[in-house]
Order: C-alpha cells, then structure tokens, then sequence
C-alpha cells in the first residue's frame, strides 16, 4: 500500500514523503484495512522494528484532520517517551486543520501542569496518566484517540497494574475514544483485543529477516538445520560470536545477566575488536573517550568504560550515570562502537539494534526465590527482536549460547510460543492502591459498583467472579481499618488521608507506615537519619542493594553516629546499602567514594536521589497532614540534601541557579557562606575563584536577583 493512496490531508502525505516512507510495511497496512484511519479501535500485535510508531503518527494524523479532541500517547519508560516526543514533535510542521501542539510530561505525579491541556498530542507515562485521572483534569474528556505503547507489559508485576487500570478507565469514557494498542507479538492477543475491544491485527513480518539458532562447542546450529563454526578462543563462546559479526562487517549486542559479566565481556573483546577498527574510527573514539573522562568523576566503572570505548567496545547497565549511557548508545548507533556488552534492561528501554544478538545465558537472577531461573519466552523473543539494522543490514542473528543442550534450547525458546499475558492488578498491593483511587475519584461509590469496575479490567476477566470479590473485601477492610476510606451505609469515600495518598501516589500501605511513624516523632531534635531509614525501607524506594559482608561494620559505625536521630532502635540488620549511600551523599561523598567504599555507581546512586526526593516529599505531606509542623523544615532541609548532595550548612547557597554541590563547598571555603555573602562579593573577586571564572560569576550575580529572601 502506497503513501500517497492514504486517506489522509495533502499536508500529511506530503510530510511522510519528506521523511522517507514511500510505501507501507505489512503490519502498517493491516492496520489501514483494519479501519485505522476511520476511527476503529485496534491492536496491533508485531515484532520489533516492525514499524508500529508509523502506525501511531498515522492514528494521530488522521484523527486530528477530523476532530478537535485530544490524544494521547502511553509509554512505559520516561526515556522512550522522550524518544517519541521528539519523533512527534515533527507533525507541528503539518497543517492538519488544528494546529498540532505536542506536549511531554513524565513525572512529578502529585502536580498537573496547567499547560498540558493546550497540547492536542500528549505523549505521558502510564504512571503519569493515572496521575491526571486521579487529579480529575477536566480535559480528560476530550481524549478522542488513546495510543497504548508495549501493551503486553500489562503481565508485568510492576508496571502491568497502572496501564491496566488506566486503559479501563479511558475506555469507559462516555466519549469512547479510539483506542490503539502496539504490542510485541504475544499468544493471547486475542483476548487483549477483546478486552480493549479492538480488531486484532496479528502479523509476523520483519523488516530485516531474523535467523536464531544455539552455539555450543564452536559449533552454531540454526533453527532451519543449517550450521557453522565459530573461531574459538580463551575470551569465550558469547565474545568469539560477537567479534566473528564485527569481522564480518555488523555490529554485535551481548546481552549479560549481570553487571560484573557485561563489564566483563566487553573487557575481553577489546583487543580483539581494536584490530578491526579504521583510522577515522579510532579517531572518532579517542575522542567519545575523552567526553566520557572530561564529563564525569573518575570512578574504576568510568575509566574501564573510556579505556574500552578507544578499542570499539562498551558495556551498558544501570549503573552508568545517564550522560554516559546516551554517549554509549549514539556511537553504537552511528556504528563507531562496534560490540556492546549489555544487561537485558536495555531491551526494554532503547532501540539499538546490532547485525547479530548473542544471549550469553538464559538464565537471570530472580529475587523473589533468590536463585537464578530461566527468562521466559516472551523476554527471550524482546532480546532476539533487536537483531537485524534496518536500512544496513540484510539479516539478522540471534544466537543463544548453550551448554550441551542445543536441543532443548531451540524446542523452548526458538520454536516456542511466547506466554499468555496474565493480569497482575488483583494482587494485593495493586489492588488497594487501585480501589483507593476509584473511590477517590468516585465518592459514595457501592461496593457492588467497584466489583463491577474491576470485572471489566483484563484482571476481571481472568480471575473467578467469587475471587476477585474476595480480594476486594479484603483491600476494603484493611483501607478502612487505617482510615483511608469511611462507609456511610453502603457507600464509601476516601477520608482527607485517603486522598492524600491517592494524589501522592504511594501505596496505602507506605502512606500508614510514614503516619504511623510520624506520629510518635519526638519534638526537641533532629531525626535526619531516622527520616533517610523511613524512605528507604519503604517498597517504592529504588533501587534498594542489600549489605555485603563487608558492609555491617560500616552501618553499624553508622547507626553509633547517628542513633540521636533515629526515629526508633535498629540494628545494621535493619539497614540498606542504599540507606548507607543516601547518608553519605547528603554528608558530601564524592560518587567516586560511594564506588569505592560502597559499590554504588552514578546511575544508581541519581535514581536513589530522585526516589528518595520524591518519598521525601511525600513523608513532608503527610506531616502536613497529621499536624506536624515542627518537622516541616526539617524535612523540606532534607529533601534539598538529597537532591544536590549537600550538608546543612551549603542550603541557602545551592538555591541559586548555577551553583550545585561541587561550587557551593568551594564558595564555601572561600567565606561565602551564605547568600548575603555572595551578594556582597564583587563579580570580579568572585570569578577569580576556582570553578567559577567570569561567564558563570555573570549568571550567578543575575540568577541572585531572582531569589526570594
């Protein structure tokens, strides 16, 4: 099916021209046939790479040449819903009738941004989503067109709950909106398509044609039969595989199942690699490697990782801050960087593909039965998806490494169907968060009435009618038991407390932990280590490391040193590695030195900072709400601390625009203690000192006058 033959405005087919697309892939057709373009609700289930956000722009094109509503697009992941921001962003560009306004908002789920509703294309995550449903935005009415990305994550425990519950909402609005769903390829597609009642478009091809097969002993045998050999070598079957790709002319992907191993793999594929690349690459890499260095603190992970970029190589985890990660991946992609080493997040996050993808081991750590358990099929179909370039690469490899059990390998794996979807929302946890926000949003709602909302999540339809009332029974007793919601004969409503932890979306749970805990807070001191304990221990708090051995002398030094501030007696055995690093990055530990004497990398220790704000802010509120005043500073002081890492005495200077942790304590030990200090210091004095220099001394000076006092 060609571009121009599409039902859509001159403008429109204009611009796909512009951008490349002539002619449509088979899915994409489907989906036109299927009554996309007419307002008809559909699914699409498809590999990777198989062109589903042209789907999406095509739904959004067509959708707002007719109608004045909005839409909406869902993303799990706050870096992919950045990447699809800025892909849609380009559509401002086409007159469509309305003028097209593309808006991004991904976090801070206890405020709406007032702007929001002036944006016709909202791309939002589901957490995000949820969020504005329970703040009742009025625009929420005018959603016309809902585009559900990943759908098959709903069977995620996690992240599958929210995207459940938002997709039943919206498709209950009295407006009924088109509902578009992108899924990877899944057995139970139908069944999703039901629920959401959408047409099924199932459809297998690939733009590159994939090949996977299992390496054992040096020998690769292929699903269809065929084998070949593999040059083998002391570094291993997974780099042996890779560095045969690269030789070969393609990019090679090795995913890892852990840290230590993705460093590991890259490390020994470096010299090997080095010896292929061309003089313009190496030219190209020193200078990535010098970034990287120029850019962050030397920690031992960021100098493995600059050493190993100049050889073509890298790894990718969790781990590594966010400016290190994105270097990473814009080389992989410009082909510069040749063999990535990586843990199987990035499959979930990022669309890098490589020539040939090598699963260095089906198994994966899995923490809820603390032993390694084989990945299921579904995870192992989303790592092989990334094998083949479109537009550089003819096929695509995926090859499993195996150990004497190639058989078994390619019957489960290859030849296997991916696992049904299974509905996560009646867990405990899931479903009292969920019942809250319903009667939030609902108030004087009937028992009868939530167990009939519920029925018609995907969860309803999974579960025994019996059961889930059940479930329900329970999460209302429990909700009521902790004053979150009142019964006034067969009606309930959230109590001010229910509301609040509906709109600060935590779990109830979390939310009766923090009261409970603040309200036996003594007065005369200080508790900021107690408060760090609170945050960290709690269930949305991550990422959470356990003590290592070595580790239990230190919490326990720690615990002596600041046992005043302790809201109750712990023990080291009460205590994180993440609470130890939250401790130490307030007191000013350099993200070298958390490495060190922690083992807590960059990557980890920002994500531990945005959580730990963010549950920060939410133990602040909630002192609010139980009348506790005298810990609101306290608490506002702290949330400060974690964000920028600094002691008490550099607060009144890191209000400034400009000046973080690093600029601050040197400010500090030139005398500036304080924002009259820096007020009174001539702008000349103040850029001869270190860090500063003339441009930034300008700004601060500027950026002091807006301060408010």
């Amino acid at each position: 099916m060609k571009i121009e033959k599409l039902d859509l405005p001159e403008s429109a087919i204009e611009f796909l021209q512009s951008q490349g697309f002539e002619k449509l892939y088979p899915p994409q057709a489907d989906s036109v046939k299927s009554g996309l373009l007419d307002g008809k609700s559909i699914l699409v289930s498809a590999p990777t790479a198989s062109g589903k956000t042209l789907i999406a722009m095509l739904a959004m094109m067509s959708y707002l040449s007719k109608n004045n509503g909005k839409v909406i697009y869902l993303s799990p992941l706050r870096a992919l819903a950045a990447e699809k921001f800025s892909e849609f962003k380009k559509l401002e560009k086409i007159a469509l009738g309305n003028k097209v306004k593309v808006g991004i908002s991904t976090g801070d789920f206890e405020n709406i941004e007032k702007n929001l509703e002036k944006n016709n294309i909202l791309v939002l995550t589901n957490e995000k989503m949820d969020s504005i449903i329970r703040h009742g935005a009025e625009w929420v009415d005018e959603i016309g067109l809902v585009i559900a990305d990943e759908v098959h994550l709903i069977g995620d425990e996690s992240r599958g709950p929210t995207l459940e519950m938002i997709l039943t909402q919206l498709k209950l609005l009295e407006t009924k909106p088109q509902i578009v769903g992108l899924s990877a390829t899944i057995t139970n597609s139908d069944v999703l398509a039901d629920w959401l009642e959408c047409t099924l478009v199932e459809n297998s091809w690939r733009p590159v044609p994939l090949s996977e097969g299992v390496c054992d002993a040096g020998e690769v045998t292929m699903a269809d039969g065929t084998t070949f050999e593999v040059e083998r070598s002391i570094r291993g079957t997974p780099i042996d595989l890779g560095v045969q790709s690269v030789k070969n002319g393609g990019q090679s992907l090795v995913f890892a199942e852990t840290r230590s191993r993705s460093k590991s793999l890259a490390t020994k594929a470096s010299d090997a690699i080095s010896q292929i690349l061309e003089k313009k690459e190496i030219v190209q890499l020193e200078k990535t490697s010098k970034k990287i260095l120029s850019d962050n603190e030397h920690t031992e992970l960021v100098k493995t990782l600059a050493l190993l970029v100049k050889k073509g190589v890298a790894f990718h985890h969790a781990g590594l801050n966010q400016n290190c990660r994105e270097t990473i991946e814009k080389e992989f992609r410009n082909g510069t960087i040749k063999l990535l080493s990586s843990t199987p997040t990035l499959a979930a996050g990022v669309n890098l593909p490589a020539r040939r993808v090598v699963i260095s081991n089906v198994n994966r750590y899995n923490a809820k039965v603390g032993a390694n358990r084989p990945i299921s099929i579904l995870e192992y179909k989303q790592l092989c998806g990334r094998a083949g370039r479109p537009q550089y690469d003819d096929y695509g490899e995926s090859i499993i490494v195996g150990n004497g059990n190639t058989e078994d390998l390619i019957d489960y794996y290859i030849n296997g169907e991916p696992e049904p979807i299974e509905s996560k929302i009646t867990d405990d946890k899931s479903l009292r968060t969920h019942i809250l926000s319903v009667i939030v949003t609902h108030p004087g709602i009937k028992k009868e009435e939530i167990l009939e909302f519920f029925l018609q999540t995907l969860g309803g339809i999974q579960s025994r009618k019996p059961t889930l009332k059940f479930a329900i029974d329970i999460s209302l007793r429990f909700l009521s038991s902790q004053y979150l919601i009142i019964k006034k004969g067969e009606r309930f409503a959230a109590t001010e407390f229910g509301k609040k932890t509906s709109m600060l979306y935590i779990d109830p749970l979390t939310a009766t932990y923090f009261r409970d805990a603040l309200e036996n807070v003594s007065e005369e001191r200080k508790h900021t280590f107690g408060f760090l304990h609170l945050i960290s221990n709690c269930d949305e708090f991550f990422p959470r490391f356990s003590l290592r051995q070595k580790d239990y002398e230190t919490a326990s030094l720690m615990i002596e040193n600041n046992s005043s501030e302790l809201l109750e007696s712990i023990s080291e055995y009460d205590c994180s590695r993440s609470l130890l690093a939250l401790q130490s990055w307030i007191t000013e530990s350099t993200e070298l030195s958390l490495s060190d004497s922690l083992g807590i990398e960059s990557g980890d220790m920002h994500r531990m900072t945005e959580t730990g704000d963010w549950l920060c802010y939410c133990l602040r509120e909630i002192a609010k709400h139980v009348e506790r005043a005298d810990l609101l500073e306290e608490l506002g002081n702290l949330r400060t601390r974690i964000s920028y890492g600094i002691r008490e005495e550099l607060l009144d200077l890191v209000r400034v625009k400009g000046i973080g942790r690093v600029r601050a304590r040197i400010l500090f030990k030139h005398g500036i203690k304080n924002l009259d200090d820096l007020r009174k210091i001539p702008v000349n004095k103040l850029a001869e000192i270190d860090k500063i220099g003339s441009t930034i001394a300008d700004n601060i000076k500027a950026e002091l006058r807006r301060v408010r006092y």
